[in-house]
């Protein structure tokens, strides 16, 4: 960053760190003994498709990867698309299996990533529930290379107080987002 950037108050983006995934399952420790917050064993990935026959190759790759699981007992990957047209596969595990699924979403990001489409990446999701049944969402920010908390309720509300206080836990354990204004609802995620 030269002298007029810092004049001009512009920064340099963060690159991604896709490596910030595997701090989850520490940060799920965290969660758990401070909150009670328990990984549910779903993850998504969040991606906007682009036509054409490369990216339709990638997106077949990325699903091939994630339904070798099935041949190992675990569940094949769902796809879908939500209200705003963006792609989302989604992954199952065990609760337990907290790493494995992690490896697993940072395999689709790097798949995608590796083949030129890092730019269409969106988020990443690891959903947790509480014994009260609160979902929470652990939302990476591929573009940010940070985390933040989402804790829908019904009706397209946020349980503000929870993300608030999931922030403060995990200041140690993960990349937290810092603008919250970027801590955008993801409304109907998979696995949420």
């Amino acid at each position: 960053m030269g002298f007029l950037d810092a004049l001009f108050g512009r920064t340099k983006p963060v690159r991604p760190d896709l490596d910030q995934l595997f701090a989850v399952p520490s940060a799920a420790l965290t969660l758990q003994a401070a909150a009670g917050f328990r990984p549910t064993g779903l993850g998504s990935v969040c991606f906007a498709a682009v036509e054409g026959g490369a990216f339709g190759e990638v997106e077949r790759q990325v699903r091939a990867l994630l339904d070798a699981d099935t041949e190992r007992g675990g569940a094949p990957v769902e796809a879908s698309q939500d209200s705003y047209g963006y792609s989302w596969l989604l992954a199952r595990h065990t609760p337990e299996e907290l790493p494995e699924l992690v490896n697993d979403l940072h395999a689709v990001n790097s798949e995608l990533e590796a083949n030129g489409f890092g730019p269409q990446l969106l988020c990443s999701i690891v959903a947790f529930r509480n014994e009260s049944g609160q979902p929470l969402g652990l939302v990476y920010l591929y573009k940010r290379g940070t985390f933040y908390p989402f804790a829908p309720l019904p009706g397209e509300k946020r349980n503000s107080p929870v993300e608030i206080q999931v922030k403060a836990m995990l200041a140690d354990d993960l990349r937290i987002e810092s603008d919250l204004s970027r801590w955008f609802p993801v409304w109907g995620a998979p696995g949420l």
